[in-house]
């Protein structure tokens, strides 16, 4: 036995509709391919146990791998399927004498074992015999003496491999124990293996009915036991609460309240002598889903709900067996979906969903007959055995159709649920159930179901225009516009457009019958802002904004229209619309409304011709905002009667932004030449005097103020342009003091001055003679003098007659006079003053030329602090001591570049000279040349002490990183 589960042998099968999932055609969309890469394993495989018995197999029982069975030769087998080789065989042979084994009852977690037998004469009573998975030798409980078993109740609950719990036992009589069997190691605890045993019920009242099944279970986290019990023809539900869970017996408690309350049972007649009742657990350890209780007309299954006050079961309903008159099968076990049946040479699979035979499975009659089927309730794993062989059924998957049957009945949800993902079954489901409330005239609901389909977008369309469906269109349309990606452009843009023209269809049905005020009108008007406020739509919407806006305007909706281009933003279009119907200011209340400033410059030419002042206050209000040069064109097309609005918007420019742009400083002195003279002469006067600094153009001022014949801001102009004796000339065409004025501005050209002076003296020749010679007044003719420092007495006097007598110029001649004589001791002092200097700077020549200092061979250079002596070096006065090539260096950077380019320039003629002096005998006339060099050499880089000259005053400024290496240094320091 030491393969016995390692081989397997396939046995003849038969599948109806159960190898794979079947693709239903009528349920099929365009939307997926079905193919299959490998076939599916069928629902239900057999495997056939490598295992011979010694004997005929009679009785087997099977829980958490542990599987019991006996044989006709009296030897009860126990084998742990995790370790099949070691089995243990236990010997039967003297029960079996005077008894009959009817039945093994093994606990859910296979560590007890009951055998009941029953008396083969009527003088041998019934036994009770306990086994624990710990030990071979079988125990007799003395308590059930008599008493034939027929059905255990295990306590699910417990885990303990030492005691059972509390557990009930049935009889062939009807009667209902409750007891606990214990062990402890080997001993007996009291007098007895029952901890305590009591009858609790009375099934048949007397009528000695057998129980057939036997099972109960405790709601978690409650007081509530439900117990189920069967008969041959009746299945009992009680149900009750322990309120004290130390009392013995535990559920006395729950059928105490049935002794004066009749019984809740479900009676199917059947005239068979047997029964069976089985559970599903979905979880081992938890409560059963589904119950199944075998009788003859068929199996009556159904769901149990916990919630349930006076039933726990819910969801009856009558299995027939088929066919009809194929009988009661021997036993029966319970999947999720299906039941299995056991007949005597063969095994039926039936769905506990559409009662459809889906499995048969014939057995060869070499195997003998079939005598039992049953399920671990742990692995799941469903046993079946005959004679001779032991088989086992593996489930695969048997959920995997199950959401066909759930389509077929309607269940769409659990359809959706059992698809396990499969987008191709959901995408069936959802076909199904849009095709039945389309059907069912639910077309709201049947649209929504649509879109999420993968079938045609066209037909489906076309299916709810067919039936004039416009909602329901609606619905499909938003509803497979939301199941669209963001790259899926060409369905968005389409769909989008769709939506909108049914949308403005309807509106414009509801405006032609006059409802447009009506609530039905609003709701829709309401739908309509919300699609378009989605953020996919009203993406789309920006991209294809002239479609949808000339779609709108086709409908003559022009209120949606408007509300879009301001929801888009798309303020343009807005306002062209205004200007088209000439409301001016509510265009402009658009245009301030939003921050676009190319608007500002599109619209403005328009503006300005209409509401000139409005749109300036608005321009104003912009502040820095726009750009005054961008404008101009607006300001140049305002005709002259509006022409002082242009003025007000540019000098706010100049004179509150500080615009510089010489366009607008042109255009503001052309408009001022034009319109307001007089502010062009307060406009330049602020301007200033320096050519340099004014933001117009001179050169266009000048010539628009010649040909608007400004002569006195031709003056100021022709002054900034550095023609003086025009401006001059000019001025004095105007007004004498004019031309004073300007003569007396080029402050810093003395001899310039001069001459403009001369000028106007010249020009006022006429009225100087004849103020000296035919009015003789010599007093106003010396005012010439006051007035310009620059003339002098000798420069009017050829002026004057002969007669005049010197008594008339006394004064101006003294005081002329006495200018030179003041002049000329000025110079006295300054040539003595030289004199000195002079004679200070040769004595200092001289001490220097006896100065010396001391080098000592420690001493080192200022620079690198190696020793001076070391290599050519030079010493200042002032005590720094540099070698040559080391000050070369430092004072490289320094230098100005023409003297840096001089220096190299020297430094190759002196290298040249070396070369010669290392190959040719040189003359006295090359020496003198070479030692030129050096000494222009030395007059560069010795001229003044590196750290104690001027050269390093100036450069106090020098930046300690150059521009140049400011990057590199930058990263270095990172």
């Amino acid at each position: 036995m030491t393969s016995m589960f390692d081989q397997y042998e396939q046995a003849s099968q038969r599948f109806k509709g159960t190898g794979g999932s079947t693709i239903r055609p009528e349920m099929s969309t365009t939307g997926f391919i079905h193919m299959k890469l490998e076939e599916e394993p069928p629902i239900f495989s057999k495997q056939k146990v490598n295992f011979s018995p010694k004997d005929r197999i009679t009785h087997l029982a099977v829980s958490s791998e542990l599987l019991v069975l006996t044989m006709a030769n009296n030897i009860l087998l126990r084998i742990d399927l995790r370790k099949p080789d070691n089995s243990q065989e236990i010997e039967l042979g003297k029960y079996m004498s005077h008894l009959k084994l009817n039945d093994l009852f093994l606990d859910p977690l296979g560590h007890h074992l009951l055998l009941s037998f029953s008396s083969r004469n009527t003088e041998t009573p019934a036994e009770l015999l306990y086994l624990s998975h710990k030990t071979t030798k079988l125990k007799q409980p003395n308590k059930f003496k008599g008493h034939e078993i027929t059905a255990v109740g295990w306590n699910f609950g417990n885990d303990s491999d030492i005691t059972t719990g509390p557990i009930l036992l049935g009889t062939s009589k009807g009667l209902i124990f409750e007891t606990e069997i214990a062990l402890d190691g080997d001993r007996i605890f009291q007098s007895s293996l029952e901890q305590y045993w009591r009858q609790v019920f009375d099934i048949g009242k007397g009528d000695n009915t057998p129980i057939t099944g036997l099972e109960f279970h405790r709601v978690p986290d409650s007081e509530k036991y439900f117990v189920l019990v069967t008969t041959p023809n009746r299945l009992y539900q009680f149900i009750g609460y322990v309120t004290n869970s130390d009392e013995k017996p535990l559920l006395q408690q729950i059928f105490n309240s049935y002794l004066t309350v009749p019984e809740s049972f479900q009676d199917i007649p059947s005239s068979l002598k047997y029964s069976r009742l089985q559970f599903y657990y979905p979880n081992p350890k938890g409560l059963p889903k589904t119950f199944a209780w075998l009788t003859e007309p068929g199996i009556f299954y159904g769901q149990l709900d916990m919630s349930g006050r006076d039933s726990v079961m819910t969801n009856s309903q009558l299995l027939q067996y088929i066919p009809p008159n194929s009988g009661a099968p021997l036993a029966f076990v319970i999947t999720e979906f299906h039941a299995l049946l056991l007949y005597a040479d063969h095994v039926k699979g039936i769905s506990l969903l559409n009662h459809e035979l889906v499995f048969e499975d014939v057995y060869n009659e070499s195997f003998g007959k079939l005598v039992n089927i049953t399920q671990d309730p742990v692995k799941g794993i469903i046993w079946v055995f005959t004679e001779k062989v032991v088989f086992r059924y593996k489930v695969c998957r048997e959920e995997r159709n199950v959401w066909q049957v759930y389509v077929e009945k309607g269940e769409f949800e659990l359809a959706k649920q059992y698809c396990k993902d499969n987008p191709a079954h959901i995408d069936q489901v959802l076909v199904k159930q849009a095709e039945m409330y389309f059907n069912n005239k639910q077309y709201e609901k049947s649209a929504v179901h649509y879109a999420e389909t993968q079938s045609s977008f066209e037909e489906i369309a076309l299916k709810f225009l067919q039936v004039w469906q416009i909602e329901a269109l609606k619905t499909f349309l938003k509803k497979k516009l939301e199941g669209l990606k963001h790259q899926d452009k060409t369905q968005i843009t389409m769909i989008v457009i769709w939506v909108i023209e049914l949308f403005l269809n309807q509106l414009g049905t509801l405006r032609d019958e006059g409802m447009e005020n009506s609530a039905e009108y609003v709701s829709l008007q309401k739908e309509l802002d919300s699609f378009l406020a989605r953020p996919q739509v009203t993406e789309c919407v920006k991209n294809n904004r002239s479609t949808v806006y000339d779609l709108m305007a086709s409908h003559g909706d022009k209120h949606n229209l408007i509300k879009l281009t301001i929801m888009n933003k798309d303020f343009e279009r807005v306002i062209r619309h205004h200007i088209h119907k000439n409301n001016y200011l509510e265009a402009l209340h658009v245009l301030k409304s939003q921050n676009r400033k190319e608007l500002f410059y599109q619209f403005a030419p328009a503006l300005m011709q209409f509401v000139p002042k409005q749109m300036v206050d608005a321009l104003i209000s912009q502040g820095r905002g726009l750009s005054p040069a961008k404008l101009l064109p607006a300001l140049v097309t305002i005709d002259d009667d509006q022409a002082g609005e242009a003025v007000r918007y540019l000098e706010n420019c100049v004179h509150s932004l500080g615009c510089q742009q010489q366009a607008i400083h042109n255009y503001l002195l052309s408009l001022y030449a034009r319109l307001k003279p007089q502010s062009l002469m307060d406009y330049l006067a602020m301007q200033g005097q320096d050519a340099s600094m004014v933001c117009y153009d001179i050169h266009y001022a000048l010539r628009l103020c010649q040909e608007r014949n400004l002569t006195e801001a031709c003056v100021q102009l022709s002054a900034l342009l550095g023609l003086w004796e025009s401006a001059v000339d000019l001025a004095l065409t105007v007004d004498v003091k004019l031309a004073k004025h300007t003569a007396s501005l080029p402050q810093n050209d003395p001899e310039l001055r001069k001459k403009l002076w001369l000028k106007i003296v010249s020009y006022c020749v006429c009225a100087a003679k004849h103020v000296v010679r035919e009015k003789d007044d010599i007093q106003q003719a010396m005012q010439f003098l006051q007035q310009c420092d620059l003339i002098k007495i000798e420069d009017i006097l050829p002026f004057f007659s002969d007669f005049v007598t010197i008594d008339h110029f006394k004064d101006a001649i003294c005081t002329s006079l006495q200018e030179y004589n003041q002049h000329i001791q000025d110079l006295k002092e300054e040539m003595e003053e030289a004199t000195k200097s002079a004679q200070v700077i040769r004595e200092e020549i001289q001490a220097f030329r006896n100065r010396y200092a001391f080098v000592e061979a420690r001493d080192g250079c200022s620079i690198c602090e190696l020793q001076l002596l070391m290599r050519p070096f030079y010493l200042f006065p002032c005590g720094h001591r540099f070698h040559s090539d080391c000050l070369l260096t430092e004072l490289n950077p320094m230098l100005p570049p023409r003297k840096r380019n001089k220096l190299h320039d020297l430094q190759r003629q002196l290298a040249t000279f070396s070369a010669r002096d290392d190959n040719v005998s040189m003359g006295s006339a090359t020496l003198s040349a070479r030692d030129q060099v050096k000494s222009d050499i030395d007059s560069i880089i010795a001229s003044e002490c590196l750290y104690c000259g001027e050269m390093m005053i100036r450069a106090i400024d020098r930046p300690f990183i150059e521009d140049e290496d400011y990057e590199q240094v930058m990263k270095e320091w990172e």
